[in-house]
């Protein structure tokens, strides 16, 4: 029977998306990541799934506007993570996405439910699907979202967005914005560079509708608005008078903790001359994140010892107090450190009263930084309670109350509600400047040999420094990085050349001697980049060859700064005379920090797990000459300002040509790290460094040496140890006096497995490091690890598979 003219109209207002016209991608079908490559469409053009170039050769997998200038991605994959030039995403024949890389990686994005999937589609909402026959969706981009929210997206009970790192980095970042199964739509802090959220954290914007909260709708008239079971609005999130047949929507839980709803006006916007072509801010919450986050842990919204205020547009900003600098120059969102020495807590030290003095700035706090307050008391005694103490950075002067501050700094905000000053302590001689917070020792002796243990450390030297120098710097010369990360950058980007005169200035004559080594003397000093900063100088006792290449092999080193390595600031060649200046770290190396009487808090123990692995991974897969480390330890290990993991010591390293996958050398490093192919004449991989991360990680894990002479006898060896206690089940008795890890026994499990699958005694069933990254961090699942002894009984080769 015919439908009335009205009826007929209705209906095809309602029809479904997925019954308008689409362009269906066939099973089979694959785009590779090139400059200006193919893409898979929406029908309209509106959307574009594929690769997208996000720095030179580094190449993003995901889905963007395609019809503005921006190019605004709503959708990545990979957990953010970049590929190179050639990688290639293809819809397989049975229905799986799958993203491959250049040396025959495969990393599964998507697999739907069942074997029913017959063609992939952009669709012009912006979801990417892989659809049944039927045009059933049986896996969708909108069911994984990222940072952004589109009309029309379901936003269920769980679902959750997640920031990126910073404006071009999709790692992921700080904040979480979440409709829990509670009802209520919450945005947190995260336990970064975890995304997990644990009850110390305080949402610092809340729907408040627990127990009624049932689903989050993005219409199409541009209103965004939580509803219940029964469809009630409960609460409505943004209203825009702009509807989406003009403008383009998009909400975005932005890398600074914001939720913001943008609008974008489409082609005959703009023609019109009403509109400019850009995105403008709709709504946003919370209204100042500035003041909105007070966090009892977390560094709230900047950085530690950071400042934040909300700029004319809207938009937080952060800045370092006086005296303080960001740890990372090219990210505002990072930590503030001294650039100056801080104040001696030992007793008769040299410190006099004119080397310090106070930088007032008013309505400014670091709330719950407090560890000392005074009433009834006036600015100038507030001044001196603090002048007079070694541990008070800053201290907070408002209604006759003084209140003091140490290190770290957290919550910082600037802003007229708050009132009173805040009295900033800094070193007006600033001769003996530092990179960051001193780690002040209650007894000298300690702090004396902890001084001497960072030196070791730092020392990058070894018996066969000469040996291995100058190719570590004929890799690096060569070196690229392919990836946009998070850089702990030292001031400057490029390596200084210093004149031997320099040299000795900044070392006071070459006087505090910090290290030895057979090859090279290292000596504490103080240089000039935009701050002056302590820095550690190894001088080169006998150096033979390469004179001719010293400056530009050092010249490329500075093209290379990673996180988790260990920066070259600089150089000296004159004459004879040849000096590295390396980064100083100041809380020492991992086994001292690792194996002293009081445990490091679990979760520290996971950041430094991540961020060796990270640097691992950046030395074996990321650069165009792969370097082996050869002596990952403890000791080799170091531990910035922030505690932030760094691999130094890269006296052993070996260096492959880009055509070369192994080399053969002599039997290197320590006992108990070395992994079994050493001994067996086998040609040397980078699987020798994962299986000594391996060994590390267990005792990360445990917080005990892999060789204990004093446990019992069955406990001796902790690798042996810890896999009779993966083969029991028993993973509690590995953690038993740690009640923060047994809290979190779950990852306890997957980082024992994970470590057991690195040392496998047969390299080629080891994983990478690159894959041993992502399982840490929950992007692949945990295969069960095969018996460590198989390879050495002769058992066949197909049972290490799962490790691979």
């Amino acid at each position: 029977m015919d439908l009335p003219l009205p009826f007929l109209l209705i209906f095809l207002v309602f029809l479904p998306s997925s019954a308008m016209p689409q362009r269906n991608i066939s099973l089979g079908s694959s785009i590779t990541a090139t400059r200006n490559g193919s893409v898979w469409e929406s029908s309209s053009g509106d959307f574009a799934f594929g690769f997208k170039e996000i720095t030179d050769g580094a190449f993003l997998l995901a889905v963007w506007f395609n019809k503005i200038h921006e190019k605004t991605v709503v959708w990545w994959a990979n957990s953010g993570n970049l590929v190179q030039r050639g990688s290639k995403v293809q819809v397989t024949t049975d229905g799986r996405l799958v993203l491959s890389e250049p040396d025959g990686q495969q990393i599964s994005i998507a697999v739907a439910a069942g074997n029913n999937v017959a063609y992939a589609a952009m669709l012009d909402t912006g979801n990417f699907v892989l659809a049944s026959e039927n045009a059933v969706n049986l896996w969708q981009s909108f069911d994984q979202p990222t940072d952004t929210f589109l009309p029309t997206q379901q936003f269920i009970k769980d679902s959750r967005l997640l920031t990126r790192f910073s404006s071009d980095n999709y790692t992921n970042g700080r904040f979480k914005f979440i409709l829990q199964e509670d009802g209520n739509l919450v945005i947190y802090t995260t336990e970064y560079p975890l995304d997990s959220v644990t009850s110390s954290r305080n949402a610092y914007w809340a729907s408040d509708t627990v127990g009624s909260g049932y689903q989050l709708m993005f219409n199409k008239s541009g209103i965004i608005y939580l509803i219940a079971q029964n469809k009630t609005i409960l609460k409505t999130i943004s209203s825009d008078t702009t509807s989406t047949e003009n403008f383009y929507h998009r909400a975005v839980l932005d890398f600074d903790g914001v939720f913001r709803h943008y609008v974008y006006p489409k082609a005959g916007r703009l023609s019109s001359g009403e509109w400019q072509e850009a995105w403008s801010v709709s709504t946003y919450i919370p209204s100042n994140i500035c003041t909105a986050i007070t966090e009892d842990v977390g560094s709230g919204a900047c950085g530690f010892n950071s400042l934040c205020q909300q700029g004319d547009d809207q938009r937080p900003k952060c800045q370092c107090p006086h005296g303080y600098s960001f740890s990372d120059p090219n990210n505002e969102m990072s930590d503030c450190k001294q650039d100056f020495e801080p104040q001696s807590c030992i007793k008769n030290s040299h410190d006099k009263d004119n080397l310090f003095d106070f930088y007032e700035m008013k309505n400014t706090d670091w709330p719950l930084s407090d560890y000392e307050q005074f009433g009834s008391v006036n600015e100038d005694w507030c001044r001196d309670i603090c002048f007079g103490d070694c541990f008070c950075a800053v201290a907070i002067f408002r209604d006759g109350k003084c209140r003091k501050k140490k290190l770290p700094l957290s919550n910082g905000r600037i802003d007229s509600s708050t009132g009173g000053k805040a009295l900033i302590k800094y070193r007006v001689n600033n001769d003996t400047l530092s990179p960051g917070v001193e780690n002040v020792s209650s007894n000298p002796k300690d702090s004396d040999d902890s001084t001497l243990i960072v030196a070791g450390a730092v020392l990058l030297g070894s018996s066969v420094l000469l040996n291995c120098l100058f190719l570590i710097y004929s890799y690096l010369k060569k070196r690229k990085s392919k990836t946009v990360q998070p850089l702990a950058t030292a001031p400057g980007m490029n390596l200084q050349r210093f004149t031997y005169e320099e040299m000795e200035k900044a070392t006071n004559g070459f006087k505090e001697e910090i290290g030895k080594g057979d090859f090279a003397t290292v000596y504490k000093g103080s240089i000039q980049f935009e701050n002056k900063i302590v820095v550690a100088v190894k001088k080169l006792d006998k150096v033979a060859e390469a004179d001719k290449e010293f400056k530009n092999d050092v010249s490329a080193i500075g093209r290379t700064n990673h996180k988790n390595l260990v920066q070259l600031l600089g150089f000296c060649k004159e004459g004879p005379h040849q000096l590295l200046v390396y980064e100083f770290m100041c809380n020492g190396s991992l086994a001292d920090f690792l194996f002293r009487k009081s445990r490091p808090r679990w979760y520290q123990r996971m950041q430094i797990a991540f961020g060796t692995a990270r640097g691992l991974c950046y030395m074996h897969e990321e650069c165009s000459t792969q370097i082996i480390h050869c002596d990952i330890k403890p000791q080799n290990i170091l531990l910035d300002d922030s505690f932030t993991a760094k691999i130094g010591d890269f006296g052993l390293a070996k260096l492959l040509k880009t055509d070369q996958t192994r080399t053969i050398t002599n039997i290197r490093g320590i006992k108990g790290y070395v992994a079994p192919e050493w001994f067996k004449s086998m040609p040397i991989t980078a699987k020798v460094d994962v299986y000594s991360f391996g060994v590390l990680l267990l005792e990360l894990i445990c917080c005990r040496r892999n060789f204990e002479q004093e446990a019992e006898d069955a406990n001796i060896v902790l690798t042996d140890w810890a896999f009779d206690c993966y083969q029991d089940g028993n993973f509690e008795v590995l953690v038993e006096d740690d009640e923060e890890a047994k809290n979190d026994i779950e990852r306890v499990k997957r980082f024992v497995m994970i470590a057991i699958c690195c040392i496998q005694d047969d390299p080629s069933t080891r994983p990478t490091m690159k894959k041993v990254t992502q399982m840490l961090e929950g992007a692949f699942e945990v295969p069960s690890p095969p018996d460590v002894s198989s390879f050495i009984t002769g058992s066949s080769h197909s049972i290490y598979t799962s490790c691979y």
